[in-house]
C-alpha cells in the first residue's frame, strides 16, 4: 500500500481535512455498488477506509483509501487502471482545495456558521465525469430514495466484477455494454425513457469525458449541456464532485433553492432566479457557501401533504 504524504507545500503542516465527509461526495447512497465508506467517528479525529471501482482511460479499477488521524493516509489500487487512480488520490481528497477561511467571517450570520461547521470539508475532482454522471441522471425528478435503489439495480444489472479482493463490490456499467440498451430495457429498473436516454448518450460519449474533465468548469459545463437530457442541474450537481469546482450550483433543485433562501434571508419558497441573486457576493464559492447551508443550516418549511411515491416500474 502506498503511503501518501499530505502535507501542504506552502505552510509545511499537514491539512485537516474531513476525509469522511469530503469522501462522501461519491457514494450515492448506503447502499452503492460502486463505492464502500466506512467511518469510525466523525471529523478530522475520525478514521475509515474508502473503496470505488470505476472506469479509467487505462481500463477499470479499484481504489482503496485509508485514513486515521495517528498515521499517515494510506492508497492501494488493482487493475488496468490501478496506476492513473493513485495518481488522482491527492485531488481526490481535496489537496488541490485551500478552503474559504473568509467564508467564516462574512457578515451574514448564517453564512459564517455555517462555514466554521463545515472548515474541514473539502471539494475533491475525481475527474471520472462518466462515473458522476450515471447517478446523478438517474436522480433528475425522483425523490433521493428511489434514485439509489435504481442506480443499484442497473450497476448489478449490467456491471461486472470490479477488479481486487472486495466481494459484490462492481464497476458501473461500461460504456459499450450500457449504451447497446434501448429505452424500453430500463423501464423495469424504475428508469422511464426521459432518463434512460440520457444514460445512453452518456454512455456514447465517455470516452471524450477525460479531455473534458481537464478543462476549466466553464467549458467543461458548455461541452456535457450539448448531450440531450443533460441540463443545468445534472451539470450543477457533477462539476463538484468530478472537477473540484466550488461555484457549482445545482440549479433546478427542487429544495435548494428554498433551503438557501430560508438561511439566508427567511423567505420559505424561492425561485432559482431568486437563489443565485442571493448568492452574488459569493461567486467563485457559491458551491461551497450552497454546500455548507445544505450540511449544517435549518431547512425550509414544509406546506402540505407529502408526496405519494409511484413506482415507475409498475407503470
Amino acid at each position: 500500500m502506498a503511503v501518501l504524504d499530505r502535507t501542504n507545500t506552502t505552510t509545511g503542516v499537514a491539512p485537516s481535512v474531513d476525509l469522511g465527509a469530503t469522501l462522501g461526495w461519491y457514494r450515492h447512497g448506503a447502499g452503492d455498488p460502486t463505492t464502500w465508506l466506512e467511518r469510525c467517528g466523525r471529523g478530522i479525529a475520525g478514521s475509515g477506509r474508502f473503496v470505488r471501482a470505476t472506469w479509467t482511460p487505462d481500463g477499470p479499477a479499484t481504489l482503496m483509501i485509508t485514513w486515521s488521524p495517528d498515521a499517515p493516509l494510506g492508497a492501494d489500487a488493482w487493475g488496468p487502471g490501478s496506476d492513473w487512480l493513485l495518481a488522482q488520490v491527492p485531488a481526490m481528497t481535496g489537496d488541490l482545495d485551500a478552503g474559504a477561511e473568509h467564508l467564516e467571517l462574512d457578515p451574514h450570520p448564517v453564512v459564517a456558521a455555517t462555514a466554521r461547521a463545515n472548515r474541514h470539508v473539502r471539494f475533491g475532482a475525481s475527474a471520472t465525469l462518466y462515473h458522476e454522471l450515471l447517478p446523478t441522471i438517474i436522480e433528475q425528478r425522483i425523490t433521493s430514495g428511489e434514485a439509489k435503489q435504481q442506480w443499484g439495480r442497473l450497476c448489478h444489472a449490467l456491471s461486472e466484477r470490479a477488479p481486487g479482493p472486495f466481494a459484490r463490490l462492481v464497476l458501473p456499467p461500461a460504456p459499450d455494454v450500457l449504451r447497446r440498451q434501448p429505452s424500453w430495457w430500463f423501464h423495469p429498473l424504475g428508469i422511464e425513457r426521459k432518463r434512460a436516454q440520457p444514460l445512453v448518450e452518456v454512455a456514447r460519449h465517455a470516452s471524450k469525458m477525460w479531455d473534458w474533465a481537464e478543462l476549466e468548469p466553464p467549458e467543461a459545463s458548455r461541452m456535457l449541456r450539448l448531450i440531450p437530457g443533460i441540463g443545468v442541474w445534472t451539470v450543477g450537481c457533477v462539476l463538484a464532485p468530478a472537477l473540484g469546482d466550488t461555484d457549482a450550483v445545482p440549479v433546478g433543485d427542487y429544495h435548494v433553492k428554498n433551503v438557501v433562501a430560508w438561511n439566508l434571508v427567511n423567505e420559505a419558497r424561492a425561485t432559482d432566479e431568486r437563489m443565485l441573486e442571493l448568492l452574488v457576493p459569493y461567486a467563485g464559492h457559491r458551491g461551497r457557501v450552497v454546500q455548507a447551508i445544505m450540511r449544517h443550516g435549518n431547512g425550509a418549511p414544509k406546506f402540505g401533504p407529502k408526496q405519494r411515491i409511484m413506482p415507475m416500474s409498475r407503470w
